[in-house]
Order: C-alpha cells, then structure tokens, then sequence
C-alpha cells in the first residue's frame, strides 16, 4: 500500500491567529479539490540550532520534519512579524533544515512557496524578510502575498486568489 501525500503543505509558526489562518488555507485548499495539511512549527521539538548543536548531530524531529516537507510540492508559510522579522520558530526549523545534507538549499530549491501572515503589527518586514530568505534558498515564491491583521481580517477572495496563484506553479526539476 503507497502512502498518499498531500498537494499542499500549510505551514504555522505560531499557534495563535497564524495557525487559525493555516487552518482556512488547508480548508480552502481543500474546497478546490486538493489535499492540504496543516503543519503547526510549535508543536516540533527543535532544540535551538547553533553550531555547538549541529557538531552533536541533528536532532530526531528535524529527519521527521524535513520528511513531512519534502512530501508536499507546494506549501504556503503563515507567520507572525516578530520583532520586524521572521518569528523565531521558523527561523529555527530553516536553520536546521538547511544543515541537512551537502546542499543548503535541496530542500527549497525550485518549491514553489506563498505567504502569508496575521500580525499584530504591520507585517510587511516579516513579508520581505521571509521573501528575501527563501528566494536566497533557491524557493519560487508567489508574487502576491496576504496581510492580515485585527483591522483587516484574511479575505476568503484573498486566500483563494493566492491558492490559485500557488498552485498554477510546478516545482523545478533541478
């Protein structure tokens, strides 16, 4: 029997109003005819990535985490601006991740990525940052993006019109 992957990887970090946004991509994504899941980064028991950490050798849950990421062709990545940037959850699980391996870049390279994020801020340095981050790690990422705050809530229209956008592309064969 073959395991069945989904189309879609929705990715939280952070279990507040970014996992409640998550959970309406999946669902959207789903309302499409796609298979989506929800992958919430504070539930992953990653230690703090640091070369002393690496020289141990990486932990059990980065093997699974990266597993459950290569399994998906798409995903879209739901974070919170922290401190202008890119919340530390993530951060993280990226610097982990990127340590696998003779290639920093295997596991992004050519994924196709949408973004998206609640703030209690503006949201927009995390937008960029995380932009700049994963086009540098060789990801193709959606030119459109959701911003959502208290004041203006996530759009139905808006996740849709960024679900379509996402899965139009097709991960590079590299």
């Amino acid at each position: 029997m073959s395991a069945t992957f989904p189309d879609l990887l929705v990715i939280a970090a952070s279990n507040g109003e970014n996992l409640k946004l998550a959970q309406r991509f999946a669902s959207q994504a789903s309302a499409l005819g796609q298979t989506a899941e929800v992958l919430d980064l504070t539930t992953v028991d990653l230690p703090l990535f640091t070369p002393r950490m690496q020289q141990q050798g990486s932990p059990e849950a980065v093997a699974a985490l990266e597993q459950q990421l290569m399994t998906a062709p798409r995903w879209v990545i739901c974070a919170p601006e922290y401190n202008g940037s890119i919340p530390p959850s993530l951060s993280n699980a990226i610097a982990w991740l990127s340590v696998q391996g003779n290639d920093f870049r295997a596991l992004f390279n050519g994924r196709p990525i949408a973004m998206a994020t609640f703030s209690g801020g503006g949201g927009m340095e995390l937008l960029v940052s995380l932009r700049i981050q994963l086009t540098h790690l060789g990801a193709q990422v959606v030119g459109r993006q959701l911003l959502s705050n208290h004041a203006k809530p996530p759009q139905d229209e808006s996740i849709n019109d960024l679900l379509q956008r996402l899965l139009q592309m097709e991960p590079l064969q590299l």
